[in-house]
C-alpha cells in the first residue's frame, strides 16, 4: 500500500495518491519516450509508433471495486487496482513488442510485478495485447513511494482491433450477440494475419536495402 499520512482527511488522500499515480505516468513515458530515441540514435529505427497515457476516472475506479465485490476504499483501490495508471504503446510489429518490454523491464528502478502475455494466449474473443504491471519510485520530500502502472503494447493492428472490441463491448454491457463477437473473432484472425503480412513485407524490404547497400557499396571499391 501507498504511504499515505493517515492524517489527511478522504479527499487529501485522494489528491495525493492521484498525484502519485499522475507523477508515475510522466516518469514512465519519459523513460519509454528516452529508450526510443536511443533507439533510433544507435540502430536509425523507430520500434514505437506513439504513446497513450490515461488515469482512471473516479466513477470507473468506483465501478470496478464494486465489480469485484471490494469495498470502496482508498486502501483497496491502491492495493486491488493494477489499472489507475496505464500506458498503451503502439508499435508497428509484433517482434518490437517484446523488445520493448525488455528494454523496460531492464530499467534498474522499474519492479515488474507480473506480466500476462495475452499475445501467446490471447482471450477468448480474440485480443492479443502484452500487459506489463510495473511500479516505479516516485520521489517525494519524505523519500520514495512505490506507485503501480500498467504498460499495454501492442501492434497498430491489434490496436485497431482492441478499440472496436471496446466500443462494442459497452454499447452492449458485455452482452454483445453471438454473431458479433463471431465477427470480432474473426477480424481478429485477420488482424493476425496482417501483421504477420506486414512482418513479412518489412523483412523482405530490409533484406532489399542491405543488397542494394552492398551493391553500391562493391561498385565503389571496383571505382
Amino acid at each position: 500500500m501507498m504511504n499515505i499520512p493517515k492524517t489527511y482527511n478522504q479527499i487529501d488522500q485522494w489528491k495525493s495518491v492521484m498525484f502519485l499515480y499522475n507523477s508515475a505516468l510522466k516518469e514512465i513515458n519519459t523513460k519509454i519516450e528516452i529508450l526510443n530515441n536511443e533507439f533510433v540514435h544507435i540502430y536509425d529505427y523507430n520500434p514505437i509508433e506513439h504513446i497513450k497515457s490515461r488515469l482512471k476516472t473516479p466513477e470507473s475506479i468506483v465501478q470496478k471495486l464494486k465489480r469485484y465485490g471490494w469495498e470502496v476504499t482508498i486502501e483497496n483501490m491502491t492495493d486491488k487496482l493494477n489499472d489507475i495508471a496505464g500506458i498503451r504503446i503502439i508499435c508497428s510489429f509484433t517482434s518490437d513488442i517484446y523488445m520493448i518490454a525488455d528494454m523496460i523491464s531492464r530499467q534498474s528502478d522499474v519492479t515488474v510485478l507480473f506480466v500476462k502475455d495475452y499475445i501467446k494466449n490471447p482471450k477468448p474473443n480474440g485480443y492479443k495485447s502484452y500487459h506489463m504491471v510495473v511500479t516505479i519510485p516516485i520521489y517525494l520530500t519524505d523519500g520514495p513511494v512505490e506507485t503501480k502502472v500498467e504498460i499495454q503494447i501492442r501492434t497498430v493492428a491489434m490496436d485497431f482491433w482492441a478499440s472496436l472490441e471496446h466500443k462494442i463491448y459497452y454499447k452492449f454491457e458485455g452482452n454483445a450477440p453471438a454473431y458479433l463477437q463471431q465477427e470480432l473473432k474473426a477480424c481478429a484472425d485477420m488482424v493476425d494475419m496482417l501483421d504477420a503480412k506486414m512482418y513479412s513485407l518489412n523483412e523482405a524490404i530490409l533484406a532489399l536495402s542491405q543488397n542494394q547497400q552492398e551493391e553500391t557499396a562493391d561498385e565503389g571499391n571496383k571505382g
